[in-house]
């Protein structure tokens, strides 16, 4: 164990000082703090040795499980306990809604009702560590003045006592947990008297005893024949873990809301084949009671669903949140995130309507929507400025969520503002802030009134959190595509020019993956009743890529305009590559036209060779001389080919992208695009090209970059 002064580890003993004091401080401090500030649970952190992490030393009232994400954290983590430590302050958590607000990643584990104070134990000199208490959600939303400086001066005392430990070389080590778990005893010993378990014997519903862990301790016969399991199978499992119909986490769910907010929880359940059972939790700070009876009337939704103990209101459970979470990992797009909040949560949530709004410029911005049959609904969003009054632009720049239950409330707080659309009944607006930074706001609204009880406001806030990481991936990712759709369009040709007696068409298609940009390249360069054309590929999918490609294309043209003959071009690139540092290679193929006397003059760098077709339709792979690829060797040759080409032949340049797959050699790919393009040779251009793009393999899973290039001789 260390003391960090200033956030810098002091001179402490380690792990190898001598063995602890017998007293166990943390647990005794813990245990008088908690009866102190009556609070239901509690834990004590300490500094680990040598490294800017806290770990749990000690925990009270619950079972460690609520904790366990948070056993071992980092000093600089987003939690109440460890921005305690390095602050050096007391940080207050009122509620569930502030709990979400300020610590989305708590409150998507533990969605109750709770309020918490962490605070540092600290010296003058050093930080050795810091607790942490919790109240059920009933209490105060303020902390009163004798709360704080009861809790203040139990920490100061703690930290002395700590640091008087360490310098007599006695280490405070962690300790047992204090939980007091019901004995495991028959039933009379449960219940006290024999007359008494008579009595709950005679009746008519279940009833279960459940310890802090969840085990139960005490069943009686009704609850046995209703969940078809023995008594003698119940004692000493966990419910969900006894009855293999339980055994989802749902359920384990609402046994953590019920200790955590020590308010009732209740739920149904199918026992299979078609009995519905219904489930009341009733907790206590050393224990929960479980009455079990058969359901009157519940809605066949094929799995259990959860309602709050006061409002009735569909409440969604961890794992719905967990599984939304994951799901949102994957939006890749803006839109691909809209459409997922619009499929996954506002079903789960029970709403019907659902707006997302970013912001630009300083206005709002319309990035999509759902739920609104006429788009022009909307619309009135779309441009707002920031500074208007409207519940979007306030949950915006505030970062504070408005709810709204009904039209009336919405109308007491904005009313000059006309609802989007008249058939909805109720809003909630919510702020998605990522990284601290505002990224937008999404509106949710519902057909009927809709109250947001205090659970439900901490589950919507807590998704807020989720939405806005994925919005502002999605919106760096989309931002990226544009980037690199624009950069490639930029260094490539933005059109062919007219050719006299040639007519030419041209594809490009990006990688699908990465940030869809590459080094695969074309032109066509008109000259005085000649043409040239070029095709290649630099090595990579980059930005690099994508500037030594434009570098590439740029010293071709201006080689090609001074006059260099096709075996010069590649030579004096070649050459230029090299005195340009770069690392990377290229391939490339270069070719001069003479559409009047019928030839082309061809050179190529390691490139794939060309594809002929005659005008009767016979296809053939020429075969050219050529050199390596560009970059490698400053000496090297590159020797050009002569080839006649009648009126009505065409050539067909390409880049591999377009006929590489996996698993297939490069001469049987080749040998299937001349046999496509002997089908469909005779079409017209942009037909053909868009024809062998579409059958290339790769249209929708391109691992690398497609560049073709067309040229068909015509009678001049």
């Amino acid at each position: 164990m260390v003391g960090v002064t200033d956030r810098q580890t002091s001179g402490q003993p380690s792990r190898a000082s001598p063995a602890p004091v017998g007293r166990p401080l943390l647990s005794l401090t813990l245990a008088a703090l908690m009866d102190d500030v009556r609070a239901l649970s509690g834990a004590v952190y300490l500094l680990a040795p040598g490294e800017p992490v806290l770990e749990m030393a000690v925990m009270a009232g619950l079972p460690r499980v609520f904790a366990a994400p948070w056993e071992r954290m980092a000093l600089s983590a987003a939690v109440p306990v460890a921005e305690a430590a390095r602050d050096r302050r007391l940080v207050w958590v009122a509620g569930e809604e502030d709990m979400a607000r300020r610590f989305p990643r708590i409150s998507m584990v533990l969605p109750y009702p709770f309020a918490l104070a962490a605070l540092p134990v600290a010296t003058d000199r050093a930080t050795y560590g810091s607790l942490f208490v919790t109240w059920p959600g009933v209490r105060s939303p303020d902390l009163s003045d004798w709360e704080r400086e009861h809790l203040t001066a139990a920490c100061a005392r703690l930290a002395t006592r700590l640091e008087r430990a360490y310098e007599r070389g006695h280490p405070v080590r962690p300790e047992p947990d204090l939980l007091a778990p019901a004995p495991m005893a028959g039933v009379a010993g449960t219940l006290g008297t024999v007359e008494a378990a008579r009595m709950v014997a005679r009746l008519p519903y279940g009833l279960c005893a459940l310890d802090l862990q969840g085990r139960i301790t005490f069943a009686n016969s009704a609850a046995a024949e209703l969940l078809g399991v023995p008594v003698s199978a119940l004692l000493g499992t966990q419910l969900w873990a006894a009855v293999e119909w339980l055994n989802d986490p749902v359920y384990e769910d609402r046994y953590r809301a019920a200790l955590l907010g020590q308010h009732a929880t209740s739920f149904v359940a199918q026992r299979p084949p078609s009995d519905w059972l219904s489930f009341r939790l009733y907790p206590g700070t050393n224990g929960l009671s479980l009455r079990i009876t058969r359901a009157r009337a519940v809605a066949r939704e094929g799995r259990a669903v959860f309602q709050h103990g006061e409002t009735g209101t569909r409440l969604v459970s961890i794992s719905q949140v967990l599984s939304l979470a994951g799901a949102l990992t994957e939006a890749v797009g803006v839109q691909d995130v809209v459409q997922l909040v619009a499929d996954e949560i506002v079903p789960a949530v029970g709403s019907q309507g659902l707006v997302v709004l970013g912001s630009g410029a300083g206005r709002l911005h319309v990035l999509g929507h759902r739920g609104y049959p006429d788009p022009h609904t909307v619309e009135r969003f779309d441009g707002m400025y920031l500074t208007e009054r409207s519940p979007g632009t306030h949950a915006l720049r505030c970062g504070v969520p408005g709810f709204f239950a009904s039209r009336q409330e919405l109308r007491g707080e904005y009313p000059d503002l006309a609802p989007v659309d008249g058939s909805m009944q109720a809003w909630a607006y919510l702020p998605l802030i990522a990284s601290g930074r505002p990224v937008g706001t999404w509106v949710l609204s519902y057909a009927e009134p809709h109250p947001f009880p205090a659970d439900e406001r901490a589950v919507l806030i807590s998704l807020s959190g989720l939405v806005a990481q994925a919005l502002d991936r999605a919106r760096l990712y989309d931002a990226k595509h544009r980037l690199a759709h624009g950069l490639q369009a930029a260094l490539l040709p933005p059109s062919l020019p007219p050719l006299p007696g040639v007519e030419a068409a041209a594809r490009y298609l990006p990688a699908t993956r990465g940030m869809e940009i590459g080094g695969d390249f074309y032109d066509l360069v008109p000259l005085a009743g000649e043409a040239a054309a070029v095709i290649g590929d630099v090595q990579g999918h980059n930005v690099t890529a994508a500037g030594l490609m434009g570098q590439i294309r740029t010293a071709v043209r201006a080689y090609t305009t001074v006059g260099q003959p096709p075996g010069e071009v590649m030579s004096s690139t070649n050459r230029l590559l090299i005195d340009l540092g770069s690392e990377l290679f290229a391939s490339c193929l270069y070719l001069r036209m003479d559409p009047g006397r019928g030839q082309v003059v061809l050179a190529r760098a390691g490139h794939l060779p060309p594809l002929l077709r005659e005008p009767d339709g016979e296809v053939r792979v020429l075969d050219l001389a050529g050199g390596p690829l560009l970059g490698i060797d400053a000496d090297a040759a590159y020797p050009t080919t002569e080839v006649t080409l009648a009126p009505g032949a065409l050539l067909v340049l390409c880049t591999d992208g377009l006929i590489e797959s996996p698993g297939v050699d490069i001469e049987d790919a080749l040998t299937g695009l001349a046999n496509r393009l002997a089908g469909i040779g005779d079409r017209p251009l942009d037909e053909v090209a868009d024809t062998l793009v579409e059958h290339s393999g790769t249209a929708e899973q391109r691992v690398d970059d497609v560049a073709l290039l067309l040229l068909r001789s015509r009678s001049t």
